[in-house]
């Protein structure tokens, strides 16, 4: 069967589906119904990991997602879309990542979030933002 679009998990995304949070398993196992791909930028993974987290419940959340390299084109992609909103530094660094992870995507595409003005901001009406 086709692949029919991708959620896209942001850092909140991934660590309530770590501690399996109802909301966003339910939102998970829909869009696995539904065939869609379920991703994560690598970034992703070295901002929602740290000393308190079941690092089992981690790995085993992490082993059933598309984990997303950051190749050059997605570096490029997340540059400008900063430029673009006059956003910069580390505060928006991860975010113009996972927002660019997104646009790069099989759509349609939403995005799993706790910031979902910035994510609109970064991605426009091109993805669905879901509020987690």
């Amino acid at each position: 069967m086709a692949q029919t679009g991708t959620l896209v998990l942001d850092s909140e995304g991934l660590s309530k589906a770590v501690l399996n949070d109802r909301q966003v398993m339910g939102l998970i196992r829909a869009a696995e119904e539904e065939d869609m791909r379920v991703v994560v930028s690598v970034l992703t993974l070295i901002e929602a990991h740290h000393g308190r987290v079941n690092a089992a419940r981690f790995s085993w959340t992490v082993s059933r997602l598309a984990v997303e390299p950051v190749s050059e084109e997605t570096g490029r992609m997340a540059m400008s879309l900063l430029a673009d909103t006059g956003l910069h530094g580390h505060k928006y660094a991860i975010d113009a990542v996972v927002a660019a992870t997104a646009l790069r995507a099989t759509g349609p595409t939403v995005v799993l979030t706790s910031d979902p003005e910035d994510m609109v901001m970064l991605c426009g009406n091109r993805v669905r933002v879901v509020k987690v």
